[in-house]
């Protein structure tokens, strides 16, 4: 008589895993201070941006490996037979005959499935990092591209004005020519510098559709818009504090933060690497069932359970050469760290330095230059009309004027620029 299958439960020793770290979460905000029409186009950016989109979906592809990395390898199922005589071909022959199904488990030595997933979501978390860089990176070009059209357009609003005012000059001095009370070189110096500046504007516009283009590209717009400068902009009066500056850059600086994750995760592998001198395990279990032999005998099923190990007996060429190699990549990681932390705090004191620079320079220019060379034009209009300055000196000091002013936008752009460089090596806006 037939028996039905009896196939065993088979309960399998339980691992333990240690908690998953979560990589820095992506930031919703922009990256970096920035006034509302600089954050639009921020925005814009980090979202059309391809390459941004490619990190993305790399840590989410990292990310999701993490359980993969952990888990123990597929089940094996198999059928077999097993002691089949090959003078018949009859199951009933021979007592040891049997039809056999099995399944097989490959068990890693304990440990190291904590390991393997450890390290695979440090990769992640050094991808996210670079994600965090890669964004503020982007984030400081389309800013410092903006400021520098922003000084654009207040070059061209300058250049619009000197050409109004040694216009308005050059009438001036024909007048006088007219009457016999100037010069006819007052004329032709005048007539050079409109030509001067005509020149200078055909540059100045050049310059601006360049800067367009290039926030254009950085933005992967498929066609050319036109960028709106920014235009009085309020005097950053930032207040710097070297060192909690320089402790917020070791802290946030994703730069860093990505390669303290891969120190971290050189440092598993060599854990992991010192593991493979222990043998992993491969459990298996059988059940073969019998049929009566030809005497009518019922002949009890048969149960097999097994272990093979893997005997790791080339460690010379295989352990010892996996182990080094962690050793040398966790060395080369650790000096790679060291040295970005050795440089970062000197990078913020440049930085620091040149804003704090940029500032006594604008101050110098706004609340002082400026004033001065106002005074002194509005001096020399009125001596020239009364015959006692030189034409040249007249226009001259308006010249001064106007390219003073221009000087003071020129270092109030320049604050806002290496502010933006700042804010990307500290890994987020400045605190306030």
């Amino acid at each position: 008589m037939k028996r039905l299958w009896r196939i065993p439960l088979i309960v399998l020793i339980g691992l333990s895993w240690l908690p998953v770290m979560s990589p820095k979460p992506i930031h919703a905000a922009t990256p970096i201070w920035a006034p509302p029409p600089l954050a639009e186009i921020i925005e814009e950016g980090l979202n059309e941006n391809k390459e941004i989109q490619s990190l993305e979906a790399q840590v989410a592809s990292l990310e999701q490996e993490i359980p993969l990395a952990g888990s123990l390898e597929d089940l094996r199922l198999g059928f077999a037979v097993l002691n089949l005589p090959t003078d018949t071909w009859s199951f009933d022959q021979e007592a040891m005959t049997k039809k056999e199904i099995f399944i097989a488990q490959k068990v890693p030595w304990f440990g190291k499935l904590s390991l393997k997933s450890q390290r695979q979501t440090l990769a992640a978390s050094r991808q996210q990092w670079m994600l965090e860089a890669r964004r503020l990176e982007l984030a400081r070009q389309i800013a410092t591209t903006y400021y520098s059209l922003g000084f654009n357009g207040s070059s061209l609003e300058n250049n619009e004005r000197l050409t109004a005012l040694v216009s308005q000059l050059l009438k001036v001095a024909e007048t006088r020519y007219a009457a016999g009370e100037g010069l006819q070189q007052d004329v032709l110096e005048a007539q050079v510098e409109l030509s001067n500046l005509l020149d200078e504007r055909i540059v100045l516009k050049r310059q601006r559709r360049t800067l367009e283009d290039q926030i254009n590209e950085l933005l992967n717009r498929e066609k050319f818009t036109p960028i709106q400068p920014p235009r009085n902009l309020p005097y950053p009066d930032l207040k710097l504090d070297v060192k909690n500056l320089r402790e917020l850059t070791l802290r946030q600086n994703p730069q860093l933060g990505a390669r303290q994750a891969k120190v971290d995760q050189t440092g598993v592998e060599i854990k992991l690497a010192k593991k493979e001198y222990w043998p992993d395990m491969d459990f298996k279990v059988a059940y073969g069932q019998r049929n009566e032999d030809f005497t009518g005998r019922d002949l009890p099923d048969l149960f097999s359970a097994g272990v093979t190990i893997s005997v790791p007996l080339w460690f010379r060429s295989r352990q010892n050469s996996q182990l080094g190699s962690a050793i040398k990549r966790r060395q080369a990681a650790t000096k790679s760290y060291s040295s970005l932390t050795s440089s970062l705090p000197h990078q913020v004191d440049a930085l620091i330095t040149e804003i704090r620079d940029f500032q006594k320079n604008y101050r110098l220019f706004a609340d002082a230059l400026v004033l001065q060379a106002d005074q002194w034009a509005r001096s020399a209009l009125a001596a020239y009309q009364v015959g006692k300055v030189e034409f040249n000196t007249m226009i001259n000091a308006h010249i001064r004027l106007l390219r003073f002013e221009l000087q003071a936008e020129r270092y109030l752009f320049s604050i806002y620029e290496k502010r933006a460089e700042l804010e990307e090596i500290l890994g987020g806006p400045i605190p306030q």
